[in-house]
């Protein structure tokens, strides 16, 4: 995992250290800073032409990361990021997704960073305001079949008050059971459940043991304090709004498997659906179509 450390500015006492953690494969690909700014935060979802707000001033940082993961829903992300904001001391004034914040015009009447360093699906992305005395923070969340997107703002009274950000990658342990799957969680941060398949059209999840279920759930409980995304695929046959319903029930299927059969906490785990927006073969051939009829397994960050 990497682990951004942030020290927030508070009203009073010392500053504290906020540690946000995200995925290990996440990649820094903007940064800058303003001296003397006034932002105005989002308190509500864009309504009747007219975007709620509260002003905030001072200095200001703004990161935007990538997390180089296929498949990775907006949830996961944001609530890890919203957890590790209030065990800090922060206040969430608004959270909204997609439709519910405004749709299009939210996402045009907050400053957001160009592509290629944010991508913002329109149809799917999360955002969030907290506040702590005269800080502030605001999360923008959203992703491409290829990879997760997150841009960071805060704002603080002075720059001194503003984070100094490092990266470390705190070690995750994986017992031999679990080896070559626990070793591409940690490297990559997703892994393929082997065995655990699905024919076209199909969602339910067959019976009997399968050895991948077993060695992510031996890495899990290595892991207690990991968000875990499970992340159903289908090939290409059919219509996507179809195929991605299907890939979500199968990820269900995978989630009820390993909280019933292997005692994996339900609150580490969020089933996720991707259709076929994510190949990993030719959907040309009979082999490439199995190969992508898959579940897949993604770090999302801490809990």
């Amino acid at each position: 995992m990497k682990t951004l450390t942030l020290c927030l500015g508070l009203i009073a006492g010392p500053l504290a250290a906020q540690d946000l953690a995200l995925p290990g494969n996440a990649s820094l690909t903007y940064d800058a800073q303003d001296t003397d700014v006034r932002y105005l935060l989002p308190t509500g979802p864009w309504v009747d032409g007219v975007l709620p707000s509260r002003p905030v001033e001072g200095a200001q940082q703004i990161e935007v990361w990538r997390i180089d993961a296929p498949g990775l829903d907006t949830l996961p992300i944001l609530r890890s990021l919203r957890d590790q904001l209030i065990n800090a001391g922060f206040d969430v004034i608004h959270e909204c997704a997609d439709a519910d914040c405004g749709g299009f015009d939210f996402r045009f009447a907050i400053p957001v960073t160009p592509p290629p360093q944010m991508q913002v699906d329109l149809g799917a992305f999360r955002h969030l305001s907290a506040v702590n005395g005269e800080s502030a923070v605001s999360l923008l969340v959203s992703h491409t079949p290829q990879a997760g997107f997150v841009q960071i703002t805060r704002i603080a009274p002075t720059s001194d008050d503003l984070p100094t950000i490092t990266t470390e990658a705190p070690t995750l342990r994986a017992t031999a059971v679990n080896g070559d799957l626990g070793e591409k969680l940690m490297v990559q941060g997703r892994a393929v459940l082997d065995g655990v398949t699905f024919a076209t059209g199909a969602t339910a999840l067959a019976g009997g043991d399968a050895t991948a279920l077993r060695a992510l759930a031996d890495f899990m409980a290595d892991n207690p304090n990991l968000a875990i995304s499970i992340v159903g695929h289908t090939d290409a046959e059919g219509a996507l709004e179809g195929n991605i319903a299907i890939s979500r029930s199968r990820a269900a299927a995978v989630v009820e498997r390993l909280v019933a059969d292997y005692g994996v906490p339900r609150a580490q785990l969020t089933p996720a659906g991707m259709g076929y927006l994510s190949p990993v073969a030719s959907n040309l051939t009979d082999d490439g179509r199995r190969a992508n009829r898959r579940v897949e397994a993604v770090v999302t960050g801490t809990r």
